[in-house]
């Protein structure tokens, strides 16, 4: 047994343990609004209910370790007192990370992430559509548990309003666990499938993605696509240039097959393959090859 005390190691090594260990944890997709009216979203995995009545759901946007800086969605609950948590089932789950990508202030997170804002009844942030849950909520109270780089921020919010999609119901009304598809965090880059098992999604934190605002609409428009696969190619920093795309087809017999078959979806199919495989700078060649 490996013992110590938190304090005589650095503390993205103890973060590593705490969330390794600690796990699996919901995630709380939580849309805000800044002072002058600019959305924000981002996913959060210190999160859980904590009373029924009243409603309460709490979550923890802790001080970032790299910089020991805040993150805009604490500064936008501290301003405005209101936020919408809206939870991640599998279909949305690369869209989400896309979201966590560390973007400047005033960059709307919908657009990079390629999902819809929608109006909220009671609150001003905007609802994530594609969710099949969403809390519009008033922030009661934030704790703030610390000042150093990792420590939390218990946002503590009351559910004023609750949306639940109609497909996600049993014949009895309440939520199907199989039809919800919920995914969880756990350590490093793994997430946990509540329909199936554990997999990874890489982390889009040591560079900008793209987004999916800057897909081509002809792939964003094609039904060869769903969100997760939006999401994926939105994570990458820059797009490929014509030159690496040339080499890359004269040096790979299967693409060059596909592509010479002048077959649109022959050629989605092969990008969907490379993405399968996490290998999106190939996706993006093949996609861009055959425009």
């Amino acid at each position: 047994m490996k013992s110590f005390s938190p304090k005589d190691i650095p503390t993205p090594q103890l973060q590593g343990y705490l969330q390794g260990a600690i796990a699996p944890r919901p995630i709380a997709f939580a849309s805000t609004m800044d002072e002058q009216g600019r959305p924000n979203l981002s996913p959060f995995s210190f999160f859980n209910v904590f009373s029924a009545n009243p409603p309460i759901l709490v979550f923890s946007p802790a001080r970032r370790v790299r910089g020991n800086t805040t993150k805009h969605t604490l500064e936008n609950a501290i301003a405005t007192k209101e936020v919408v948590i809206n939870v991640v089932n599998y279909d949305i789950v690369q869209q989400m990370s896309l979201s966590s990508t560390e973007y400047a202030e005033g960059v709307n997170e919908f657009e990079k992430s390629g999902l819809t804002a929608i109006p909220s009844d009671v609150v001003k942030p905007f609802r994530v559509a594609e969710s099949p849950v969403q809390f519009e909520c008033k922030v009661n109270e934030i704790i703030h548990l610390g000042t150093e780089g990792g420590a939390g921020n218990l946002i503590i919010c009351e559910v004023v309003r609750v949306h639940v999609n109609e497909d996600v119901l049993d014949e009895n009304g309440v939520i199907d666990q199989h039809k919800i598809d919920l995914v969880s965090r756990l350590g490093g880059n793994w997430y946990s499938r509540s329909n199936q098992g554990l997999f990874e999604v890489p982390k889009p934190l040591v560079t900008l993605g793209v987004g999916v605002d800057s897909i081509p609409e002809f792939i964003k428009k094609s039904s060869d696509f769903n969100g997760n696969d939006l999401g994926m190619l939105g994570n990458i920093e820059a797009l490929p240039t014509e030159e690496e795309i040339a080499i890359f087809v004269q040096e790979n017999f299967t693409v060059k097959a596909v592509l010479s078959a002048d077959d649109r979806q022959k050629v989605n199919q092969l990008a969907k393959e490379y993405l399968n495989k996490q290998d999106i700078l190939s996706a993006w060649k093949v996609l861009l090859a055959k425009q």
